[in-house]
């Protein structure tokens, strides 16, 4: 169906600009989620930990302009965190693990040292 009015013609031009700006505008988003995902995935946690502020940042623009829903930026901002965090303290576990497996490596070798000095 084709407006009639003069004023259904401009809404309808309003309405087209608009949708085009909103889809831009929540592609944008979804590429900084995937950017952030695959930061995480190649382990540059400190570059992840960057863009959280910009996603925040059009997230909450998006709920102002009416372009998301409240409780739905909430929920993109807490997954985004929750990976965020859990893969810094999975680094932290991988450094300190691979510290204590050293540690622990030293001392089976001073302990293998010292029980073949005994048996001599």
């Amino acid at each position: 169906m084709c407006p009639i009015t003069k004023s259904a013609k401009k809404a309808l031009r309003q309405s087209k600009k608009r949708r085009i700006k909103n889809l831009q505008k929540k592609e944008i988003i979804k590429s900084l989620f995937k950017k952030v995902k695959g930061l995480i995935s190649q382990k540059k946690i400190e570059e992840a930990k960057k863009l959280l502020p910009e996603i925040y940042k059009l997230l909450d623009k998006g709920v102002k302009t009416g372009l998301i829903k409240k409780n739905t930026a909430s929920r993109k901002k807490s997954r985004i965190t929750k990976l965020t965090t859990r893969a810094v303290a999975k680094g932290e576990d991988e450094r300190s693990s691979s510290t204590t497996r050293a540690v622990a490596k030293g001392e089976d070798e001073a302990r293998a040292s010292s029980t073949t000095k005994s048996q001599q």
